[in-house]
């Protein structure tokens, strides 16, 4: 562990960059330049797609960070050339960051975007809020359920604005399957199945030659120390998604993975953004499906296979998945598209036409309208600017993810568990505080 890790850094040299006017005088009468500073964190992948987002935008990043060398500085050459072909101008220079809190410390960026693994979400957007940073942080927006309920506190205390990655809430599809299940287009509903894969797994990977370049230590962070493996940090500018997510160590499976995605949906159209299950009924033995969500309404959600997030009612059925959807109406197919053609004739239709159909003939007058959101980073930015919450908020965020390790937890424990939504505890003498947090390592902690 080098020094700059052991010790919590108290300044930090700030790079030479325009007069833009930081966030705590935004509050000014007269905002001479508006224009929001970033800075990002965990330059992998998913990130890559990010700042490309954001770069469009009216946004300038000043600095990037990630403990691997190569990705770092793919990173900072990007922004770079970036801001040197808008401009025509050379010797633009974004600052470039092994540790996350020399780019947290730097009083002149406004905001951050998180995408590192899992397991460090919590302590990284922690460490942004209480630093006076708005934060965009991927899904699953934290990596167990205390460090959820200390995010949506955080948020709160220090009046900032978050937005959690699960940008499902952004497409149509999505808006349109919960609007028709929340004005009870489809009856009263009974229950809903979604599809992801596995709950996550203790890691056994075998050791390999360290990577160079890459801080390793600083990678695994607050989990139990273990030797490298490629497959938790690929080599170089790799262009998957790292399988670190399926190991308990550091992510949650597919059920904290496409969970936060599938099961955010599902809370979207039961209505318990603010809330969540009352009990949780483990799968049969050995099983990586079966996992229920009770409410308190009776209404049950299951981790099964299918289309995707599936919505059944008493007089019908809503199904949805990215860039597909379907909606029956009693024995009626009224909208279908599954990709190709409409299951309703074998016309070719598009999406847009098939979910014009069931808006027209079934949200015309819709009580219920929903969160309307064309855009995840624009929705951000702009909340940003107005103060607002966005669409997956931390309150949003906070409450699928609980979804997600309550199911998880059923999984590992294979127990019953009695859960109180209001209180984020356990119920009913079930279950063991424990499990709601880890044991964190080094200096890190929650």
């Amino acid at each position: 562990m080098n020094i700059s890790r052991r010790s919590f850094i108290k300044s930090a040299s700030v790079a030479s960059v325009p007069f833009i006017l930081p966030s705590h005088i935004w509050a000014a009468q007269t905002k001479p330049n508006s224009q929001l500073t970033m800075g990002f964190i965990g330059m992998g992948t998913q990130s890559r797609g990010l700042l490309g987002g954001f770069l469009a935008q009216d946004t300038r990043v000043l600095a990037v960070c990630d403990v691997d060398t190569t990705r770092r500085e793919n990173a900072r050459k990007r922004v770079n050339d970036f801001y040197s072909q808008k401009s025509g101008k050379t010797g633009v220079d974004c600052a470039a960051y092994n540790d996350f809190r020399e780019l947290i410390n730097r009083k002149d960026i406004d905001a951050v975007c998180i995408a590192t693994p899992d397991h460090w979400h919590a302590i990284i957007t922690l460490a942004a809020l209480r630093a006076g940073k708005d934060v965009y942080c991927e899904k699953p927006l934290t990596h167990n359920i205390r460090e959820a309920v200390e995010v949506m506190r955080a948020v709160k205390s220090n009046k900032r604005v978050l937005q959690t990655g699960s940008m499902q809430r952004s497409s149509r599809e999505f808006r349109v399957a919960c609007e028709l299940v929340r004005n009870g287009a489809i009856g009263k509903l009974q229950r809903v199945e979604c599809q992801f894969g596995d709950p996550g797994r203790p890691c056994d990977l075998p050791e390999e030659a360290a990577e160079p370049g890459l801080d390793w230590n600083f990678w695994v962070g607050p989990a139990p120390m273990r030797p490298y493996n490629s497959i938790l940090s690929p080599r170089g500018m790799h262009d998957h998604f790292p399988d670190w997510r399926s190991y308990g160590e550091f992510g949650g499976g597919m059920v904290t993975d496409w969970g936060a995605h599938h099961l955010d949906i599902a809370q979207w159209g039961l209505g318990m953004d603010d809330s969540g299950p009352v009990e949780i009924l483990p799968a049969a033995p050995g099983k990586k499906r079966g996992v229920k969500l009770v409410y308190a309404n009776g209404v049950t959600v299951e981790h099964t296979e299918g289309f995707g997030v599936d919505f059944f009612g008493t007089d019908g059925q809503v199904q949805v998945n990215r860039g597909r959807f379907t909606f029956k109406h009693g024995n009626a197919m009224i909208a279908s598209y599954t990709g190709k053609k409409s299951e309703k004739n074998d016309g070719e239709t598009s999406l847009s036409a098939e979910l014009q159909k069931a808006e027209r003939g079934f949200l015309k007058d819709s009580k219920v309208k929903l969160y309307v959101s064309n855009n995840h980073i624009s929705d951000f930015l702009q909340c940003v600017r107005e103060r607002t919450k966005p669409i997956t908020s931390e309150l949003v965020g906070g409450h699928t993810v609980i979804c997600c390790h309550l199911m998880n937890l059923a999984y590992y424990h294979g127990q019953k568990l009695k859960w109180n939504p209001a209180r984020f505890a356990f119920a009913g003498g079930t279950g063991d505080r424990k499990w709601l947090t880890r044991d964190y390592r080094g200096p890190w902690k929650v």
